[in-house]
Formats: structure tokens, C-alpha cells, sequence
């Protein structure tokens, strides 16, 4: 039988990893991300990717230790990589609720309003105990409440939405153009 670490945060049980996967110092350094994310300094944040990304090499099946990088690039300010390891991580394991609830936290940051809202109902429905649904029920009344003051973005609509975007800019300059100059009577 395999040994496995058990990692939690207040209130939420993450998951459990590989005894292998990480090291102790980052175990601890996980620990203070999830306290506050704010209390890491630069160069622990960028130590603690590191070794997770050499995890997740190790590693590559295993959804948590995806979900777990992918909070850490949110931390590290890395975005693009962020949805990706999420994105990854819900793909793996679409039953868990961590990666579903992380996952839809990015999207809430970022405005993308309908991504959020799905992920963050695939996590209400994954809770197994009062806690986790508690924590996906305020998620989802947050996203409620952005929805409420306009706080989304537009989301991606292709290269076309750009054209038309632009040509609704130069449209009154070309219909002033056209009618000449003021004439005078």
C-alpha cells in the first residue's frame, strides 16, 4: 500500500498525493498559501511552482497536483498557465470537486462569467460535506453579485467581432466625410 499526504486548508479537505510528489518544505509552503497567498515572497512562490511542475512531470494522471500548481500560478501572477493546469486538472477528473471549484474561482477573477458559473455549479453538486458546499454556495452568490453590478467581461467572439468592433469606430468619421463640408446658407 502506497503512503499518501493529505493536504488541507481551513475548512476544505484538498485531496490526497503521492508520498513522492512533494517535498516537505513545500508541503509547508502550501500550507501558507493557503492561509494567505500573500504571505509568500517571490522567490518561494517561484520555488513552489518549480517543484510542482516537476510533480506534475512525475506525475502527470494526477488531477490534485494540477489543481495545486494551478493555484500556485494564480498566486505567481502567471495566468495563462494557470487556466491551462485547470483546465487539464477538470478534464483528468471532472468529478472533483476541488478542481471544478478552483477552476471556476479563476474564471470569477478574470469575468468570465459563464465558465465561472458552470464550474462553480459542478462544484455545488460535488460537495461531500457542509463545508465544501458552503464554500461553492458563496463562490456562486459572488458571481451573482458581479453578474448583478456588470462586472464581466465580453468573453472571446472571434476575429469578426473585432472587424465590426472597429468598423463601428470609423463608421461616423466616414458618414461625416461623405456629407462634405457644412454648407453655409
Amino acid at each position: 500500500m502506497s503512503e499518501t499526504i493529505v493536504i488541507r486548508s481551513a475548512a476544505l479537505e484538498v485531496t490526497s498525493l503521492p508520498v513522492t510528489a512533494i517535498t516537505r518544505e513545500s508541503r509547508g509552503l502550501l500550507t501558507r498559501m493557503f492561509a494567505d497567498p500573500h504571505l509568500l515572497e517571490p522567490g518561494e512562490r517561484k520555488s513552489l511552482v518549480a517543484e510542482l511542475r516537476g510533480a506534475v512531470k512525475a506525475y502527470p494522471q494526477v488531477a490534485t497536483l494540477r489543481v495545486l500548481l494551478g493555484m500556485a500560478l494564480c498566486v505567481d501572477l502567471d495566468v495563462h498557465q494557470a487556466i491551462e493546469e485547470l483546465r487539464t486538472a477538470v478534464q483528468l477528473e471532472p468529478a472533483s470537486y476541488i478542481a471544478q471549484l478552483k477552476a471556476g474561482e479563476l474564471w470569477m477573477r478574470l469575468r468570465v462569467m459563464p465558465k465561472a458559473e458552470e464550474h462553480t455549479r459542478q462544484a455545488r453538486l460535488l460537495a461531500r460535506n457542509p463545508a465544501q458546499a458552503e464554500l461553492a454556495r458563496r463562490q456562486a452568490a459572488k458571481l451573482r453579485e458581479m453578474m448583478q453590478h456588470g462586472m464581466q467581461r465580453g468573453g472571446y467572439r472571434g476575429p469578426s467581432a473585432m472587424l465590426g468592433r472597429l468598423r463601428r469606430l470609423f463608421t461616423p468619421k466616414v458618414a461625416i466625410a461623405r456629407e462634405g463640408p457644412a454648407q453655409v446658407s
